[in-house]
């Protein structure tokens, strides 16, 4: 059993670490200076050129296949390189990828929604979460109706990220009430001027989801993703794809993070001497550490089961459920060996605060993930004392 990176990987990874260090941290507090006057964090001019530097370098596409120009690098890596961008809360993303459920569309598709999603001309957004009908997907009410040879959608998306600002969304919606999840629900490729509205949903971190609002709006049939009474196949691909990409950043800010912590507890004086002395702050150290190790290595185990072609439904689960309480634990820890200066916005440890409590609710919340481990253990779809299998 071999944990080690290849050299190539090595070179890769500290090649991300070199850019986020280099040209991305430098950004900080430009962002926090932008976020507390409620601007957007960083104009996204500057975000393009990042992307522009980063693609100079052959980071354009990560997990985007080579024939549509991307790097295809893989889950593992994938997640390696999630690990590395969550050591800082600069809204960056590299370039040149696209849903994976786009990949599934018609050639006629892909010309007009994919390809220009990875080139980055167009934006996407997924529309499945409802207010009636979030962690239980399958009880979405959304409606679409066959008028003619178009669909029209009536109904209400909610907490849809990428919402306001994408141009085109793939939406879920019951077209045959009878059957439902099991083989009722389409997925529709809709774009904003055939007529459905966003409005920005206000939240206590930088996430900025929208509601979505469908009257009437008319869908070509030739605009079905996928196959009709086929979505919800569909959107559990989308969801499951990416879930233990959710704790690999995770990862990457808890040690930034407790990075940050070690520096100020071997130079915070308290009673005479450094505040690292204490037994107290030694066992959050510790702690933290043990923890991050832990949700590192479930992820990658959930990567690596993606790489090989196993089904890793259960391990991402696992590694979802501990990376989200994993960073929370620790970003308090944190804010709490800083003291008064961790909870003030002169450091970014409570923005940090804020942004990864989202990490416990979004993808599958907490219950979710329990529920899905215990009921694949109960009903014997995972076994316990299995390495590798």
């Amino acid at each position: 059993m071999d944990f080690s990176l290849s050299p190539e990987e090595l070179q890769i990874r500290d090649t991300i670490r070199a850019f986020v260090e280099r040209e991305v941290m430098p950004l900080e507090p430009e962002v926090l200076r932008s976020e507390r006057a409620g601007g957007p964090g960083l104009d996204p001019e500057v975000l393009r050129d990042l992307r522009l530097k980063a693609k100079k370098m052959g980071f354009w596409g990560i997990n985007t296949p080579e024939e549509y120009g991307g790097a295809a690098l893989g889950p593992v890596m994938s997640a390696i390189i999630a690990m590395e961008m969550g050591r800082t809360f600069v809204p960056f993303s590299f370039g040149g990828s696209a849903d994976n459920i786009l990949y599934a569309g018609t050639e006629e598709q892909k010309r007009r929604y994919l390809i220009p999603t990875i080139e980055g001309e167009r934006r996407s957004c997924f529309a499945i979460t409802e207010p009636g009908a979030g962690s239980d997907a399958r009880s979405i009410r959304t409606r679409a109706v066959k008028d003619g040879g178009d669909w029209v959608i009536n109904g209400e998306k909610t907490f849809i990220t990428g919402g306001n600002e994408a141009d085109f969304v793939m939406v879920f919606a019951v077209t045959d009430p009878d059957k439902g999840a099991n083989g009722g629900v389409t997925c529709f490729l809709a774009d904003r001027d055939m007529g459905w509205k966003s409005e920005p949903i206000p939240t206590m971190g930088q996430w900025g989801p929208a509601s979505l609002v469908f009257e009437d709006v008319r869908v070509p049939e030739d605009n079905i993703l996928g196959e009709l009474g086929r979505g919800f196949e569909l959107a559990m691909q989308w969801i499951g794809q990416g879930r233990y990409m959710i704790p690999a950043r995770a990862v990457g800010s808890a040690e930034r993070m407790l990075q940050m912590a070690i520096d100020y507890a071997n130079i915070r004086m308290s009673m005479g001497k450094p505040i690292a002395e204490y037994q107290a702050i030694q066992w959050m150290i510790a702690d933290s550490q043990v923890e991050i190790e832990a949700a590192k290595w479930l992820t990658l185990h959930a990567a690596w089961r993606v790489r090989e072609g196993m089904d890793a439904r259960h391990a991402s689960s696992i590694a979802k459920l501990n990376g989200a309480v994993m960073a929370n634990q620790v970003v308090d820890r944190v804010l709490q060996i800083h003291g008064g200066m961790g909870y003030t916005k002169e450091l970014p440890i409570e923005r940090w605060y804020r942004e990864l409590r989202l990490l416990r609710i979004f993808e599958g919340t907490d219950e979710i993930q329990r529920r899905t481990i215990a009921r694949n253990l109960l009903r014997g779809h995972a076994r316990l004392g299995t390495i590798g299998e």
